[in-house]
């Protein structure tokens, strides 16, 4: 019993082209390596690795964001002009300095031309980068507080202005509103620079 065993351990170790005479027969093949049955052999993974999904946006993408950004960052220096003209103007009425007068109807128009860029810039990118699914709640969030913030703008630049100079109620409404519409807007833009994904 042992030889038989012993012999079927060095067919086994044996190179893969060995031949073994057996005596009054012709050469025949030894197996080369253990032959397990298919329910013991290890089955192939069925299930394929899924590729991440090639993504591209246009060209333009990159300088649309890079304006985007300059708008961004004209933005903060604007509301701090925009503020103390404000004061200045909620505290003296039609008696308040020229220069907070002229200034914040000019500053009033580079807001709106700064936020009218940033607006069309920052949706058409919304728009381009749409299957882009990494940062898409960072940036849909983003897009609604600007949104928004556009809304609290227009209102008080259109809708309360005119009255502000005649009432010191208006004013105070206005001045609010303002305030809040920069508030969300500097959230809108700092969530976009502290949220990294």
């Amino acid at each position: 019993m042992h030889s038989s065993a012993l012999a079927l351990l060095l067919a086994l170790a044996g190179p893969t082209d060995t031949t073994r005479v057996v005596p009054d027969s012709a050469p025949v093949a030894m197996p080369s390596r253990l032959e397990l049955p298919l329910s013991l052999q290890l089955q192939a993974d069925t299930t394929p690795r899924r590729r991440r999904k090639s993504i591209e946006v246009s060209e333009w993408y990159e300088r649309r964001l890079r304006i985007h950004r300059y708008g961004a960052y004209a933005m903060i220096p604007l509301f701090v002009f925009q503020a103390a003209a404000g004061n200045e103007l909620y505290q003296k009425g039609s008696g308040a300095d020229g220069w907070a007068r002229n200034g914040h109807r000019i500053g009033a128009t580079g807001l709106a031309t700064v936020f009218g860029v940033n607006t069309v810039t920052g949706l058409w990118n919304l728009w381009d980068s749409r299957v882009v699914e990494q940062g898409r709640t960072r940036r849909t969030l983003h897009a609604l507080l600007m949104l928004a913030s556009d809304a609290g703008f227009a209102y008080a630049g259109i809708k309360l202005s005119e009255d502000a100079e005649q009432s010191a109620d208006a004013r105070r409404k206005h001045r609010n509103t303002a305030y809040a519409s920069m508030g969300v807007a500097l959230t809108g833009a700092g969530m976009m620079v502290l949220w990294r994904d």
